[in-house]
């Protein structure tokens, strides 16, 4: 492992692309590894037990690779399973949830923080200890959005039906009157415009996807890992199925044209 070996990043399926995007954004030096476990998506509505074995097969994948870094891009994994991943990856691990709620108790000023994500992630209360942990006097209030996901999935983010399913998931945290929201799953930064459309007034919105990229970053810099070469980065993407419509949300949530998808056989029982 060098300077130059990739940053691994892993989720359930394709939503951790726009933490992809992200890591491109801050490091645009850094060559990287995907692996999006489509065969079984979502982790959301599934046991702890069996999350926690899917994010060790996930880390085995990436493990190939040679990574020297790997992101947990999966909210749900880094709620209920980070602590597989880094007893077993031997190099340092970044997850969701830390990055998010300190970016969140930054930015709030009302001390008001509202959290949306599935309901694992929710159910896990990960979020709202990490921010407890930060800022005591802070009130959390949560929400679990599991229709988001497929909603995003069938490319309905401006659709009427998205909005109307928004409104419902959303109206308890306007009512709260929180002014920061943290997006705790990797779909939901790209349902921004109507997350926005719901509140009245002007609300903060938390990308731990961003948060984790500024994180790697400072990982990176203080290990004196960070790939400085002005070469062409190397971007590999992954997959446990290549479903319908895979390579077209997955260039929405890149930002980007994904390149060959190579699909990774022999590792699902």
């Amino acid at each position: 492992m060098d300077n130059k070996s990739p940053i691994g990043v892993f989720d359930s399926g394709v939503g951790g692309l726009t933490v992809v995007r992200a890591l491109i954004n801050q490091l645009p030096n850094e060559n990287i590894v995907y692996f999006g476990d489509t065969a079984r998506v979502p982790y959301g509505p599934k046991s702890a037990q069996v999350i926690r074995e899917y994010a060790l097969q996930d880390t085995e994948v990436l493990l190939q690779y040679n990574v020297k870094l790997i992101v947990v891009a999966c909210n749900t994994v880094s709620a209920v399973a980070l602590d597989v991943v880094q007893k077993r990856a031997k190099v340092p691990v970044v997850g969701m949830i830390f990055s998010g709620a300190q970016a969140a108790v930054v930015a709030t000023k009302k001390k008001r923080i509202g959290i949306i994500g599935t309901v694992a992630t929710i159910q896990s209360n990960a979020y709202t200890n990490a921010i407890l942990q930060k800022d005591p006097n802070v009130k959390v209030y949560s929400q679990p959005c599991p229709l988001f996901v497929p909603l995003v999935e069938e490319g309905w983010m401006n659709h009427k039906v998205t909005e109307l399913v928004a409104k419902e998931y959303l109206f308890p945290l306007a009512k709260e009157k929180v002014d920061t929201l943290i997006l705790g799953c990797t779909h939901y930064p790209l349902l921004k415009d109507v997350i926005r459309k719901i509140f009245s007034y002007d609300i903060t919105l938390i990308d731990p996807g961003e948060a984790a990229a500024l994180e790697v970053e400072n990982v990176l810099n203080s290990k004196g890992i960070k790939n400085n070469s002005q070469l062409k980065p190397n971007l590999q993407f992954y997959v446990s199925d290549i479903p319908y419509k895979f390579t077209e949300i997955g260039e929405l949530f890149l930002g980007r044209k994904l390149g060959k998808v190579r699909r990774v056989e022999g590792f699902l029982k």
